[in-house]
């Protein structure tokens, strides 16, 4: 941050009083400017035994599979954020169920939380943010070609409770992990046209 968001005037890197660590602050108005994670939230929706997931339109990782998930918007819960993101980038209704995963992503200041859900029908289709939406199996699942470290994590926690039948007995627990290491550099899936 260069400049103050409330007046304008060039912002100073200093530990304001009362605090432990340098922020962002303004001579002028003396606003003091915090930044912190960002929390992206989604779903693992389910029909049956397969689980809905979508082929990325945008960067990073255009043409990757993932679940449905985006940043969460203000005055939203994370599950209506999740349950947003679930309709804006597969057009699928859900019921929402339990937090699933939560990882932290702490080298591009992320959050990111996974709820189980239920799709509601088979009405869906891509958004915007989506180049295609489809149903797959554990056994039909793009491994090599999801997206993200969180998004397979999540996706093999998921598989690993159901084979053990703890989805169905509600013995499973929130998954969590702290993915420390940036994602190794990949080329995106778009199509090149001459």
């Amino acid at each position: 941050m260069k400049f103050c968001s409330n007046c304008g005037h060039a912002v100073v890197l200093r530990v304001p009083d009362g605090d432990n660590r340098p922020r962002s602050m303004c001579d002028s108005c003396g606003t003091i400017h915090y930044e912190n994670p960002r929390n992206v939230v989604g779903t693992i929706p389910v029909w049956e035994d397969k689980i809905l997931i979508c082929k990325r339109a945008i960067e990073p990782r255009y043409g990757f599979w993932t679940l449905p998930a985006g940043f969460m918007e203000i005055g939203e819960t994370t599950a209506q954020g999740a349950l947003r993101e679930t309709l804006e980038e597969a057009g699928a209704r859900a019921r929402i169920g339990e937090l699933f995963s939560m990882l932290n992503v702490p080298h591009v200041h992320q959050v990111h939380m996974f709820y189980l859900a239920a799709l509601d029908d088979l009405d869906f289709a891509p958004g915007e943010e989506s180049l295609e939406v489809k149903l797959v199996a554990e056994d039909e699942m793009p491994w090599d070609d999801l997206a993200f470290p969180t998004v397979i994590h999540t996706l093999r926690s998921f598989f690993a409770d159901r084979a053990a039948g703890r989805l169905a007995d509600g013995s499973w627990r929130l998954h969590t992990l702290d993915i420390d290491k940036p994602m190794r550099p990949l080329e995106s899936r778009a199509t090149v046209t001459p």
